[in-house]
Protein backbone atom coordinates (compact mmCIF):
# COMPACT_ATOMS: atom_id res chain seq x y z
CA UNK A 1 0.00 0.00 0.00
CA UNK A 2 0.97 3.68 -0.12
CA UNK A 3 2.56 4.46 3.23
CA UNK A 4 4.12 7.87 3.58
CA UNK A 5 5.14 10.30 6.30
CA UNK A 6 5.28 14.02 5.55
CA UNK A 7 8.15 15.92 7.16
CA UNK A 8 9.86 19.31 7.01
CA UNK A 9 9.95 22.69 8.67
CA UNK A 10 6.92 24.25 10.33
CA UNK A 11 5.05 26.46 7.90
CA UNK A 12 6.45 24.69 4.83
CA UNK A 13 3.02 23.23 4.06
CA UNK A 14 3.25 19.73 5.53
CA UNK A 15 -0.35 19.60 6.69
CA UNK A 16 -1.68 20.90 3.38
CA UNK A 17 0.25 18.21 1.54
CA UNK A 18 -0.58 15.39 3.95
CA UNK A 19 -4.25 16.19 4.47
CA UNK A 20 -4.96 16.85 0.80
CA UNK A 21 -3.02 13.75 -0.23
CA UNK A 22 -5.09 11.63 2.16
CA UNK A 23 -8.34 12.98 0.70
CA UNK A 24 -7.16 12.49 -2.88
CA UNK A 25 -6.04 8.91 -2.23
CA UNK A 26 -9.39 8.12 -0.63
CA UNK A 27 -11.18 9.49 -3.69
CA UNK A 28 -9.08 7.14 -5.79
CA UNK A 29 -10.52 4.18 -3.86
CA UNK A 30 -7.82 3.72 -1.21
CA UNK A 31 -8.70 2.97 2.40
CA UNK A 32 -6.70 5.70 4.10
CA UNK A 33 -5.58 6.11 7.70
CA UNK A 34 -4.23 9.58 8.45
CA UNK A 35 -1.79 9.61 11.38
CA UNK A 36 -1.28 13.05 12.92
CA UNK A 37 1.55 13.19 15.45
CA UNK A 38 1.87 16.98 15.35
CA UNK A 39 0.70 18.66 18.58
CA UNK A 40 -0.12 21.82 16.63
CA UNK A 41 -3.42 22.06 14.71
CA UNK A 42 -3.20 21.42 10.99
CA UNK A 43 -4.07 18.08 9.45
CA UNK A 44 -7.63 17.93 10.83
CA UNK A 45 -8.43 21.34 9.30
CA UNK A 46 -7.07 20.30 5.92
CA UNK A 47 -9.03 17.04 6.06
CA UNK A 48 -12.19 18.88 7.09
CA UNK A 49 -12.95 17.16 10.39
CA UNK A 50 -13.65 18.63 13.83
CA UNK A 51 -11.89 16.84 16.67
CA UNK A 52 -12.89 16.89 20.35
CA UNK A 53 -11.00 19.12 22.81
CA UNK A 54 -9.64 16.11 24.71
CA UNK A 55 -7.59 13.59 22.71
CA UNK A 56 -9.60 10.45 22.02
CA UNK A 57 -6.65 8.20 22.84
CA UNK A 58 -6.62 9.31 26.50
CA UNK A 59 -8.51 6.12 27.36
CA UNK A 60 -6.25 3.86 25.30
CA UNK A 61 -3.18 3.65 27.59
CA UNK A 62 -2.64 3.09 31.31
CA UNK A 63 0.30 2.73 33.69
CA UNK A 64 0.99 -0.57 35.39
CA UNK A 65 2.05 -0.98 39.02
CA UNK A 66 5.66 -0.23 38.09
CA UNK A 67 4.72 3.03 36.38
CA UNK A 68 5.25 1.70 32.85
CA UNK A 69 2.84 2.58 30.10
CA UNK A 70 0.91 -0.03 28.11
CA UNK A 71 -2.30 -0.31 26.15
CA UNK A 72 -5.40 -0.30 28.34
CA UNK A 73 -7.12 -3.69 28.81
CA UNK A 74 -8.96 -4.70 25.68
CA UNK A 75 -6.99 -2.32 23.46
CA UNK A 76 -4.45 -3.29 20.82
CA UNK A 77 -3.29 -1.51 17.67
CA UNK A 78 -6.24 -2.49 15.49
CA UNK A 79 -8.78 -1.74 18.24
CA UNK A 80 -7.14 1.61 18.99
CA UNK A 81 -7.50 2.63 15.34
CA UNK A 82 -11.05 1.35 15.10
CA UNK A 83 -12.30 2.87 18.38
CA UNK A 84 -10.37 6.13 18.63
CA UNK A 85 -9.94 7.39 15.07
CA UNK A 86 -12.36 9.88 13.52
CA UNK A 87 -14.12 9.66 10.19
CA UNK A 88 -13.20 12.49 7.82
CA UNK A 89 -14.65 13.36 4.40
CA UNK A 90 -14.17 10.84 1.58
CA UNK A 91 -13.91 8.04 4.15
CA UNK A 92 -10.47 8.94 5.52
CA UNK A 93 -9.88 7.84 9.11
CA UNK A 94 -7.88 10.24 11.30
CA UNK A 95 -5.95 9.19 14.40
CA UNK A 96 -4.40 12.03 16.39
CA UNK A 97 -1.73 12.13 19.06
CA UNK A 98 -3.47 15.19 20.56
CA UNK A 99 -3.07 18.94 20.65
CA UNK A 100 -1.15 21.02 23.19
CA UNK A 101 -3.75 23.42 24.56
CA UNK A 102 -2.38 23.86 28.10
CA UNK A 103 0.19 21.92 30.08
CA UNK A 104 2.11 20.57 27.09
CA UNK A 105 2.34 16.87 26.33
CA UNK A 106 2.28 15.90 30.01
CA UNK A 107 -1.37 16.95 30.09
CA UNK A 108 -2.27 14.18 27.64
CA UNK A 109 0.50 11.64 28.21
CA UNK A 110 -1.83 8.60 27.96
CA UNK A 111 -2.69 9.69 24.42
CA UNK A 112 0.98 10.20 23.56
CA UNK A 113 1.88 6.76 24.85
CA UNK A 114 -1.01 5.08 23.04
CA UNK A 115 -0.23 6.84 19.77
CA UNK A 116 3.43 5.82 20.03
CA UNK A 117 2.42 2.19 20.41
CA UNK A 118 0.05 2.41 17.45
CA UNK A 119 2.60 3.87 15.03
CA UNK A 120 5.23 1.32 16.07
CA UNK A 121 2.94 -1.59 15.20
CA UNK A 122 0.43 -0.31 12.67
CA UNK A 123 2.53 -1.26 9.67
CA UNK A 124 2.47 -4.92 10.68
CA UNK A 125 -1.14 -5.12 11.86
CA UNK A 126 -3.03 -7.69 9.78
CA UNK A 127 -6.38 -5.92 10.16
CA UNK A 128 -4.88 -2.87 8.41
CA UNK A 129 -2.89 -4.75 5.78
CA UNK A 130 -4.91 -3.29 2.92
CA UNK A 131 -4.80 0.30 4.14
CA UNK A 132 -2.71 3.23 2.96
CA UNK A 133 -1.17 5.45 5.64
CA UNK A 134 -0.42 9.18 5.44
CA UNK A 135 1.43 10.57 8.43
CA UNK A 136 1.90 14.23 9.34
CA UNK A 137 4.92 14.68 11.62
CA UNK A 138 5.68 17.89 13.53
CA UNK A 139 8.24 20.42 12.41
CA UNK A 140 11.90 19.56 12.56
CA UNK A 141 13.93 16.40 13.08
CA UNK A 142 12.97 15.25 16.59
CA UNK A 143 10.24 12.72 15.81
CA UNK A 144 12.09 11.57 12.71
CA UNK A 145 15.21 10.89 14.80
CA UNK A 146 13.18 8.93 17.36
CA UNK A 147 11.48 6.85 14.66
CA UNK A 148 7.87 7.98 15.03
CA UNK A 149 6.96 6.75 11.56
CA UNK A 150 8.34 3.23 11.10
CA UNK A 151 5.24 2.43 9.02
CA UNK A 152 6.41 4.77 6.23
CA UNK A 153 7.95 3.36 3.08
CA UNK A 154 8.46 6.92 1.80
CA UNK A 155 9.17 10.18 3.59
CA UNK A 156 7.81 13.14 1.66
CA UNK A 157 10.26 15.93 2.43
CA UNK A 158 8.35 19.20 2.01
CA UNK A 159 10.55 22.24 1.38
CA UNK A 160 9.76 25.80 0.39
CA UNK A 161 12.36 28.18 -1.09
CA UNK A 162 13.44 29.80 2.20
CA UNK A 163 16.75 29.20 3.92
CA UNK A 164 15.19 28.01 7.19
CA UNK A 165 13.01 25.53 5.38
CA UNK A 166 15.90 24.26 3.28
CA UNK A 167 18.22 23.84 6.26
CA UNK A 168 15.58 21.91 8.17
CA UNK A 169 14.77 19.77 5.14
CA UNK A 170 18.43 18.90 4.62
CA UNK A 171 18.83 17.84 8.24
CA UNK A 172 15.64 15.77 8.28
CA UNK A 173 16.50 14.17 4.95
CA UNK A 174 19.92 13.11 6.21
CA UNK A 175 18.41 11.47 9.29
CA UNK A 176 15.98 9.42 7.20
CA UNK A 177 18.61 8.55 4.59
CA UNK A 178 20.90 7.15 7.29
CA UNK A 179 18.40 4.34 7.91
CA UNK A 180 17.92 1.29 5.72
CA UNK A 181 14.54 0.89 4.10
CA UNK A 182 12.55 4.09 3.61
CA UNK A 183 13.19 6.48 0.76
CA UNK A 184 13.27 10.28 0.89
CA UNK A 185 11.20 12.03 -1.77
CA UNK A 186 11.37 15.79 -2.26
CA UNK A 187 8.20 17.84 -2.56
CA UNK A 188 8.95 21.42 -3.58
CA UNK A 189 6.18 23.60 -2.15
CA UNK A 190 5.12 27.24 -2.55
CA UNK A 191 7.05 27.47 -5.81
CA UNK A 192 6.52 30.75 -7.68
CA UNK A 193 8.84 30.21 -10.64
CA UNK A 194 11.70 28.17 -12.08
CA UNK A 195 14.15 30.06 -9.89
CA UNK A 196 12.40 28.88 -6.73
CA UNK A 197 12.46 25.29 -7.92
CA UNK A 198 16.13 25.51 -8.89
CA UNK A 199 16.99 26.94 -5.46
CA UNK A 200 15.29 24.05 -3.66
CA UNK A 201 16.74 21.33 -5.87
CA UNK A 202 20.28 22.75 -5.87
CA UNK A 203 20.41 23.25 -2.11
CA UNK A 204 19.08 19.78 -1.32
CA UNK A 205 20.88 18.04 -4.17
CA UNK A 206 17.75 16.25 -5.34
CA UNK A 207 15.21 16.43 -8.11
CA UNK A 208 11.74 17.34 -6.92
CA UNK A 209 9.34 14.40 -7.17
CA UNK A 210 6.42 16.83 -7.00
CA UNK A 211 6.19 20.61 -7.45
CA UNK A 212 3.35 22.40 -5.67
CA UNK A 213 2.92 26.03 -6.73
CA UNK A 214 2.43 29.00 -4.44
CA UNK A 215 -1.34 29.11 -4.57
CA UNK A 216 -3.56 31.86 -3.13
CA UNK A 217 -6.37 29.31 -2.84
CA UNK A 218 -4.46 27.61 -0.02
CA UNK A 219 -4.28 30.83 2.00
CA UNK A 220 -7.95 31.55 1.28
CA UNK A 221 -8.97 28.10 2.50
CA UNK A 222 -6.91 28.51 5.67
CA UNK A 223 -8.58 31.86 6.40
CA UNK A 224 -11.99 30.28 5.95
CA UNK A 225 -11.06 27.19 7.96
CA UNK A 226 -12.02 24.79 5.18
CA UNK A 227 -10.06 22.16 3.22
CA UNK A 228 -8.49 23.53 0.06
CA UNK A 229 -9.56 20.37 -1.78
CA UNK A 230 -13.17 21.43 -1.17
CA UNK A 231 -12.70 25.19 -1.44
CA UNK A 232 -10.76 25.16 -4.71
CA UNK A 233 -10.64 21.64 -6.16
CA UNK A 234 -9.25 22.90 -9.46
CA UNK A 235 -6.49 25.04 -7.93
CA UNK A 236 -2.86 24.58 -8.82
CA UNK A 237 -1.91 23.19 -5.41
CA UNK A 238 -4.67 20.57 -5.44
CA UNK A 239 -3.84 19.52 -9.00
CA UNK A 240 -0.18 19.13 -8.06
CA UNK A 241 -1.05 16.94 -5.08
CA UNK A 242 -3.38 14.88 -7.28
CA UNK A 243 -0.41 14.31 -9.60
CA UNK A 244 1.68 13.32 -6.58
CA UNK A 245 -0.97 10.78 -5.57
CA UNK A 246 -0.98 9.39 -9.10
CA UNK A 247 2.80 8.99 -9.12
CA UNK A 248 2.78 7.28 -5.73
CA UNK A 249 0.06 4.90 -6.93
CA UNK A 250 1.95 4.11 -10.11
CA UNK A 251 5.15 3.53 -8.17
CA UNK A 252 3.29 1.21 -5.81
CA UNK A 253 1.94 -0.81 -8.74
CA UNK A 254 5.38 -1.40 -10.30
CA UNK A 255 6.46 -5.02 -9.60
Amino acid sequence: MIRVAVVGKGGAGKSVVSGTLARVLARRGERVLALDSDVMPGMAFVLGVATPPEPALMAAAVRNAKGRWRFAPGVDTARAVRRFSYEAPDGVRLLELGKAETGGQQAFMPSVQAFWRVVQRVGETKALAGWSFVGDLPAGPRQVAYDWAPYAHTFLLVAEPTMQSLLTARRVGRIVSARPGPTVTLVANKVKNDGDLARIEQFLGAKAYAVVPLDPAVAEAERLGVPVVDHAPGSGAVRAIEELAGRLSAQRDVP
